[in-house]
């Protein structure tokens, strides 16, 4: 299984961040955080040579719905998407509940997992150009 779903977007950067957000909201997630691994390398004068945004992401129902059940969840928490650039091409990714799941001994989640998976790839798709 593949941990990482993405696909490029004919967005700028910029763009991509903005539409990632409004995709996001329209499904009932919100961005809990934005970390800009650019300028946090750029502030210790090291060059990534690229634009890589880090969006923080989560529902809070399905996050409270897991962590009931197993509060190690709690390790995968909030869901993660990024937006960066690659060779003059703009992506748009995400890491897949499912298979971080599954990396729990015990854990036995897979619809909640498939749930919000299916709604953090309808995000990516959405972008896709």
């Amino acid at each position: 299984m593949d941990l990482i779903y993405q696909k490029p977007t004919d967005l700028s950067h910029e763009e991509a961040i903005e539409r990632v957000k409004q995709e996001l909201k329209a499904r009932s997630f919100g961005v809990l955080w934005e970390f800009d691994m650019t300028k946090k390398l750029a502030e210790h004068d090291l060059d990534l040579g690229a634009k890589f945004v880090v969006l923080e992401v989560c529902n809070p129902q399905k996050a409270h719905q897991v962590l009931s059940k197993d509060i190690a969840v709690g390790y995968f928490l909030p869901c993660k998407m990024a937006v960066y650039e690659k060779d003059g091409q703009v992506f748009v990714g995400t890491i897949k509940p499912s298979f971080l799941m599954g990396q729990l001994p015990g854990l036995d989640m897979p619809e909640i997992a498939a749930e919000v998976e299916e709604i953090l790839q309808a995000t990516v798709d959405a972008l896709a150009g």
